[in-house]
């Protein structure tokens, strides 16, 4: 659908600097942190939709997901390959999207749904190592910094928003700090500098809600099925 020449003038592409700090000192690498807007107040966006024939993957390979973030819109699917040869078991079971996955092989794959909006910590009941995020989201209005912490949110329309951010190294409760309302008025190109503090954070649980056993080689889950 053709957007009108007066409309597209008032949208903005939204700037925004990202400064990454630990103990009172910058961070050189400001990159992976998502910010996002959600409309407030009366101002409306439109639902974003997963292009059903590119379902986004959260591979696992080398003891690790990759990517280790993903955004998805609100009722995306994700696909959880297991490329490593041996067994994994994905789950998350804190905020967000609760699964679990159960034990897998290699080869074979997974499909989840995330059918609300939020945040998602991922997690293997097997190797304590590996952790990832996707965060599911109800507005088109975001974008994940790169390196220098640069930010460009495209095609924002004047209106109420309340800006939200998310760092993995960022504390829950450091992060509801940052989340404020701002309005976007035509011409607006900036949302400033968005300061996020790194704290160390408590190693996860297993699925059990235990820590994670010493690694056993003669369990199947690290044998090569």
């Amino acid at each position: 659908m053709m957007i009108p020449v007066l409309a597209q003038a008032q949208q903005s592409a939204l700037q925004a600097h990202v400064e990454m700090t630990r103990n009172g000192h910058r961070l050189k690498d400001a990159s992976q942190a998502v910010v996002w807007l959600n409309p407030v107040g009366g101002a409306t966006a439109e639902t974003p939709h997963q292009d059903a024939s590119k379902i986004p993957q959260l591979v696992q390979k080398n003891k690790s997901f990759q990517p280790s973030l993903l955004v998805i819109p609100v009722g995306g699917k994700v696909e959880f390959p297991d490329r490593d040869p041996f067994f994994h078991n994905v789950f998350s079971l804190f905020e967000g999207k609760r699964f679990d996955l159960g034990l897998y092989e290699s080869g074979t794959t997974r499909f989840v749904q995330f059918d609300k909006a939020g945040v998602s910590y991922i997690f293997c009941n097997i190797h304590a190592q590996m952790s990832a995020v996707i965060i599911a989201l109800n507005t088109p209005y975001y974008a994940i910094s790169n390196v220098r912490g640069e930010v460009s949110i495209p095609n924002v329309p004047p209106g109420r928003y309340e800006l939200q951010a998310f760092h993995t190294s960022v504390p829950p409760e450091n992060l509801r700090t940052i989340t404020r309302e701002i309005t976007v008025a035509p011409g607006d190109t900036s949302l400033g500098t968005v300061t996020l503090t790194e704290s160390n954070l408590e190693a996860h649980k297993n699925k059990y809600d235990r820590d994670y056993d010493t690694p056993n080689p003669d369990n199947p889950a690290y044998a090569r099925p």
